[in-house]
């Protein structure tokens, strides 16, 4: 899954991509990069972002929704928590609908992608963008996990998003110190045992910066490995900003990982 940032203060590429012909080139090189999804978002949910308005998010990602049109040959999801806006993306083309606060919100979103016919992706995340990093640590990360999940997935169905359509995402970043979301990473067999496909992201976030000491454009070999790890201990699709790169990286595990691979 390719990441296109149509914001201002995204952590990663904020502003590059606020232009809606600078946002379609990108969308297009991304494809051209190999990637399998495109992920579109109007707001930066990064640590300490602010909301901005369902007109503003609007305002960002439907133009290029538009200018894809059909002719772009990915499936398109949107990047929001605001039935709203994802009532008008999925009119426009997207297929799946990434909500990062899992439902928490409500099930609104839920009924726009049952009422849509697509696919959900349901992330964990603790506290709000603006303060998750301010919060306690949880005493159970990974219990608190299953909890959510069991909730999340019975609020998506109970709207009517098929189960065949729903994804969980564990939230890697989301209101977790660097410790946990490497203790995530390692338990992800008993994330994916709750039945649902996984999709991880790891791409430049703060954690590897923690590691490595390097400012998110200087991250790309440490969520290389972080995306391998992910692959390796389950993960069924990676988030990412480096497309070209970490699509190599995919492949050569999925090498590995898939028995009778051709050489």
């Amino acid at each position: 899954m390719g990441v296109l940032n149509a914001t201002p203060d995204s952590f990663s590429d904020g502003a590059l991509y606020l232009e809606a012909e600078k946002a379609v080139r990108r969308a297009w090189e991304i494809a051209e990069e190999g990637a399998d999804i495109l992920d579109i978002g109007g707001e930066s949910t990064r640590p300490g972002s602010r909301p901005v308005s369902a007109g503003e998010e609007l305002r960002r990602v439907l133009p290029v929704l538009e200018r894809l049109g059909r002719k772009y040959p990915l499936p398109i999801s949107i990047d929001t928590y605001k039935p709203e806006v994802a009532h008008a993306a999925l009119e426009c083309g997207a297929g799946l609908v990434n909500d990062v606060t899992g439902l928490r919100e409500g099930s609104g979103l839920a009924s726009a992608a049952a009422a849509h016919g697509a696919a959900l992706i349901v992330v964990h995340m603790r506290g709000e963008p603006a303060t998750m990093q301010l919060q306690p640590p949880s005493n159970d990360i990974l219990g608190e996990i299953d909890s959510w999940a069991d909730r999340a997935v019975a609020t998506a169905l109970s709207c009517g998003v098929s189960r065949d359509r729903i994804i969980l995402d564990p939230g890697i970043g989301f209101g977790k110190t660097a410790g946990q979301n490497l203790e995530i990473l390692r338990n992800m067999e008993r994330v994916s045992a709750i039945g649902f496909p996984l999709l991880v992201g790891t791409s430049r976030k703060s954690f590897i910066g923690a590691i490595l000491h390097k400012p998110p454009s200087e991250r790309i070999w440490g969520t290389a490995a972080a995306v391998a790890a992910s692959i390796a201990f389950g993960a069924h699709v990676v988030r990412v900003h480096d497309v070209a790169a970490m699509r190599e990286v995919a492949q050569v595990m999925d090498a590995i990982m898939v028995e009778g691979t051709s050489e």
